[in-house]
Order: structure tokens, then sequence, then C-alpha cells
């Protein structure tokens, strides 16, 4: 079975990055995804897809220190769906793990370098390693 997903994107606002009780980093931001077309009269048609990302350890910082609103990003991740309750409704989250992130250029302190989640947490955000993907076990909820 596979479950990856690949996106190009803008970031929609700043990360909100947190940090859990084992001081891992936690960062969450929205991707903006526009297609575009012509309609059968010529005119130019286009949507826009909104995609939650979380990113964890060495990458969240990657983000939280690189990125800003607007950046042009490449990702790969997998789908997750998290329910919760509110108000006595349950309710479902779909959000994107990301353990791979491109940064494309555009609104970006750094352009055109390329990040892992498997990043060393204790490496300066400033010089990101790439070594070894983790595994979705070593990963906590926030």
């Amino acid at each position: 079975m596979l479950n990856k997903v690949q996106l190009i994107g803008r970031l929609g606002k700043e990360p909100d990055t947190r940090y859990m009780t084992n001081g891992d980093a936690v960062a969450n931001v929205s991707l903006a995804t526009t297609k575009s077309w012509k309609d059968k009269e010529g005119n130019k048609q286009e949507k826009t897809e909104w995609h939650n990302l979380v990113f964890y350890r060495g990458l969240a910082e990657v983000v939280s220190e690189y990125l800003k609103k607007g950046a042009l990003i490449y990702v790969e991740g997998e789908l997750t769906t998290e329910k919760y309750e509110k108000d006595g409704v349950d309710h479902y989250a779909t959000k994107i793990v990301v353990s791979e992130m491109k940064m494309l250029g555009g609104n970006n302190k750094a352009d055109h370098e390329e990040h892992s989640s498997a990043a060393p947490a204790g490496k300066p955000a400033k010089e990101p390693a790439k070594s070894e993907k983790r595994g979705k076990s070593d990963q906590e909820p926030f």
C-alpha cells in the first residue's frame, strides 16, 4: 500500500511552531495549490485548494526559521486524518505529515535548499543536515 502526497504551492500564513513536552518542534502551515484552465468560452478559471501541513523536529525548526507567508515550496508526505469532538459532534481533520521539503524560491530566507525531516534536532536550523528518514512510530501527536 502507498500513502504519498506531493505538492507544490505557496504558504497561506506564517508557520505556527510549538514544542512538545519532549522538546521536539512541531510546525503547522497551510499550503495553497491553484489549478488554472480555460472554460469553453475561453475565460480563465482558477480553483485553489488549501492543505494543512505538519512538520516535526528539525524540519519544523527549518520551516519556522526560513519560511514566511507566500513562500513557494515542494513537499512530500503522507495523509493523516484525525478525529476530534467539539460540542458533542465528531469532526475530522485531514493533514499532511511532511517528510521532505524543498524551498523553490520567492519569499524564502534561503532559496533552493532541500531539507528532510531527519535533520538532527540538535543541529542549528541554519545548517540542516539530511540523513535517513524517521518512521511514523517516533512522532508524537501535538
